[in-house]
């Protein structure tokens, strides 16, 4: 890995992404400038490294130069806020994208390497996770499973939304109603991934515990 590109591109499949264009946009990058980054046609920058480092869960140094060991130490324990959720005018539960720097949050009791946080704005969430609260779930990407029914947990749609909702039998196998916490359901829906929620940090610790970086 003497490039710094393979070597991006080595982080991009070990977090469990098959492609370059999924990577981006489940991070909101702009998909020519992450494809070019990756396949060394345009070199990044070291602020760009941290950036791509705290997604993949790699070390920015060994990223950016190949110095030292490509995970990030156990010890420092932190993970990506990789965007925030709150309600469009739908009443769905989104993820945004395109965020300025970024931000890093230490993994919960029980959490993992693969731990992402979102951030909620707004009120839309009220009764589950008030605004500036934190929401954790493990970026492992498969499909739901049964004991995720009945349960409030993390998707992505077929259509490119991640969304937070309570996870619900559809009208026939395949499909899953989505239940909104503000809104009304949505039927049938056909999704790539879920994931439980495995934390969820109030505001007041939250803007304690999180750290800006860029």
């Amino acid at each position: 890995m003497d490039e710094r590109y393979q070597r991006l591109r080595l982080a991009r499949t070990q977090k469990g992404f098959e492609t370059a264009a999924a990577a981006a946009d489940a991070f909101g990058w702009n998909r020519n400038t992450y494809a070019s980054n990756e396949n060394g046609n345009a070199a990044f920058s070291y602020r760009r490294a941290k950036e791509y480092a705290a997604a993949f869960g790699v070390r920015p140094e060994w990223l950016y130069d190949a110095a030292g060991t490509m995970q990030a130490s156990a010890a420092a324990g932190l993970v990506p806020i990789i965007g925030r959720v709150g309600a469009n005018p739908e009443g769905d539960v989104l993820l945004a994208t395109g965020q300025d720097g970024r931000e890093l949050t230490p993994i919960p009791p029980g959490g993992t390497e693969k731990a992402v946080a979102l951030r909620v704005s707004g009120h839309s969430m009220r009764g589950l996770a008030d605004d500036g609260a934190l929401i954790y779930f493990e970026d492992q990407r498969t499909l739901p499973s049964t004991d995720m029914l009945g349960q409030i947990v993390v998707v992505e749609t077929d259509t490119d939304e991640v969304l937070v909702k309570r996870l619900l039998r559809g009208s026939h196998p395949g499909v899953y109603d989505l239940e909104s916490i503000a809104g009304p359901t949505r039927h049938d829906a056909r999704l790539r991934w879920a994931a439980h929620i495995t934390a969820i940090i109030p505001p007041f610790q939250a803007r304690r515990i999180i750290i800006s970086e860029g």
